[in-house]
C-alpha cells in the first residue's frame, strides 16, 4: 500500500490519502481531494493504479479474474464526507475488521 500511495500522490498530488485499511473482500481510505476533482473521477484513478500495481507484482490475477473486463476491482464503490468529526472516521478505518470479528455466529438448526 506505501507503494500505491506514494505513486498515486507524485501523479496526482491533487489526491492525498491519509489512511488505508483493508478487511478480507474490501478497502478503506481516508483521502482529502482537490474541490476541482469530482469523487468519480478520483475512485477511478486509485482503482486503476492500484489493479495495475496488483497485476505487475502478481501476474496469476489475471488468470484468476480471467474474463472480467476491468479487472480486480467490482464497478461499485461508497464515498462518504467527513464533518467536523474526521477521528470518528479515522478510528473506523483503523479498526476496520475487528468489530465484526466478535459478532455471534448465526447458527442454523
Amino acid at each position: 500500500m506505501k507503494i500505491l500511495m506514494k505513486t498515486i500522490q507524485r501523479r496526482h498530488p491533487e489526491i492525498e490519502i491519509f489512511k488505508v485499511n483493508t478487511d478480507i473482500d474490501h478497502i478503506h481510505l481516508l483521502v482529502s481531494l482537490s474541490p476541482k476533482m469530482a469523487v468519480s473521477e478520483a475512485v477511478n484513478i486509485l482503482k486503476t493504479n492500484s489493479a495495475r500495481m496488483m497485476s505487475k507484482k502478481f501476474p496469476f490475477l489475471k488468470h484468476v479474474y480471467y474474463g472480467m473486463d476491468d479487472g480486480i476491482w467490482s464497478p461499485g464503490y461508497f464515498v462518504s464526507t467527513v464533518g467536523v468529526n474526521e477521528s470518528t472516521i479515522e478510528s473506523y478505518i483503523a479498526l476496520q475488521g475487528q468489530e465484526d470479528s466478535g459478532q455471534a455466529q448465526l447458527a442454523l438448526i
